[in-house]
């Protein structure tokens, strides 16, 4: 049994020690520790965390990159198509039909990947079950959140480009090829 106990004045460790023996009589006690003393020994509590800790630093890359690549598809896709976004705009498209149809075309094939990606970590989710404090291998919290979140990096990386999208001069947009 350990107890953590706090205290502004010095020597409460022989009282604490006195007290104990009273409530517990025959037990053993071992030495008391300061805060200092545990805290000496927190590189080997790092030690054990390391492995999640980078685990999440890589993940936080990922993520990242995702957006990054993701960013990239659709603002590609987005200037290759801006002629036939000035025609749209032409024959009577307002600026909001070309932000839904960028997002429209664009948000699906994120989607798919995204789940995708909830199969694949369930699946790895067996051999890093050893990783996972506090939550169990597929939690579902977890994955509808990465979900969510990259979702919501896809509707940011596409509302960008759509945006741009829908500014453009369909004059402009028609000349251009």
């Amino acid at each position: 049994m350990s107890f953590v106990v706090r205290s502004s004045r010095s020597g409460v460790e022989s009282e604490l020690r006195r007290a104990l023996l009273e409530v517990l009589p025959g037990s053993t006690v071992l030495p008391v520790r300061s805060l200092t003393e545990v805290l000496n020994q927190a590189p080997s509590m790092f030690l054990r965390r390391y492995p999640v800790f980078l685990l999440g630093v890589f993940a936080g890359f990922a993520l990242l990159l995702a957006a990054v690549g993701i960013f990239g598809v659709v603002s590609y896709g987005v200037v290759e198509r801006t002629r036939e976004y000035g025609v749209r705009m032409a024959v009577g498209a307002a600026r909001r039909d070309i932000v839904r149809l960028v997002i429209r075309r664009n948000l699906p094939p994120v989607l798919a990947g995204s789940a995708a990606g909830v199969v694949g970590a369930v699946v790895l989710a067996v051999v890093f079950r050893g990783l996972l404090f506090g939550v169990t291998a597929a939690d579902p919290t977890v994955l509808v959140a990465v979900v969510a979140v990259l979702a919501l990096v896809a509707l940011g990386s596409a509302l960008l480009p759509a945006f741009r999208a829908a500014k453009v001069d369909p004059a402009t947009a028609l000349r251009a090829s």
